[in-house]
């Protein structure tokens, strides 16, 4: 079927455009996850049969390896998808390659919830072989679901980009005149993850009013929202000067803009 363009209304009550990604693309990225799969298998078990050997001589039993191998097998081919799709912000290396990924109906980041339910159910959408049942819902669903989809409440879309605006706002100059980056502040995936869509609403109305903010107050206002943002993470703030906590504060900006922000 060809793509086609799916409303998501988020709990803020914005409406966003989002492209529906169709059976040929979900396809596709799922042919590269399983060759990846498979490669990990197979060495897995070429592994195991020189531990199988190594066992047999001199310790008289190959039964130990059997069960590596078997918890290990299921680890990769059901675990792959499951934590890829949540740490990685819905993208296996297959999705990202095809340029898509797995999202909430809200417009959010698959939950961890989500990710389980989604994965959970590829048994069912495998029947009756070959992964008919999924195939089958995907193409005649108008939102490309499958049955994991309508059980976590998930889309597959294809990736947004954040148009750039002809004219920056005052305070993305600002940012840019202090040669503030992303790479200022190295975050991780789960890092970016452990803040919530209130952390994201506190920060961004800083950001917004910080050039508002009469110099007295800055200071003031500052130390409060990285007390709480920065801190989060682990960070102790205390023996930060106002400048080294405003530059903090901008770079976490900048990471998580990419998280929340939509055209």
């Amino acid at each position: 079927m060809n793509q086609e363009q799916v409303q998501v209304k988020t709990p803020e009550y914005v409406s966003l455009q989002f492209q529906s990604a169709g059976l040929g693309s979900r396809a596709s990225a799922f042919i590269i996850d399983q060759v990846i799969i498979m490669i990990a298998n197979f060495t897995i078990l070429i592994g195991a049969i020189y531990l199988m050997d190594f066992m047999g001589l001199f310790m008289g039993t190959s039964w130990v390896p059997i069960a590596i191998v078997t918890i290990l097998a299921f680890l990769i081919n059901w675990g792959y998808f499951f934590f890829l799709e949540y740490f990685t912000g819905g993208r296996t290396i297959g999705k990202k390659m095809l340029g898509i990924r797995v999202m909430q109906e809200n417009g959010h980041s698959i939950t961890l919830l989500s990710s389980f339910i989604r994965n959970l159910l590829r048994i069912v959408d495998q029947l009756p072989a070959g992964y008919l049942l999924g195939i089958l819902m995907i193409f005649f669903h108008s939102k490309h679901k499958r049955l994991g989809d309508l059980a976590a409440g998930t889309l597959v879309v294809h990736e947004r980009r954040v148009r750039k605006r002809k004219k920056k706002t005052a305070i993305e100059k600002e940012i840019e005149r202090r040669g503030i980056t992303r790479d200022d502040w190295k975050l991780e995936e789960w890092t970016i993850k452990s803040f919530k869509e209130k952390d994201w609403n506190l920060l961004k109305t800083y950001v917004e009013r910080y050039l508002q903010v009469p110099l007295e107050e800055r200071e003031q206002l500052t130390k409060k929202v990285s007390s709480i943002l920065i801190e989060k993470v682990g960070i102790d703030t205390s023996g930060k000067t106002t400048l080294e906590r405003e530059r903090m504060l901008f770079t976490l900006y900048l990471h998580l803009k990419d998280e929340w922000e939509f055209e």
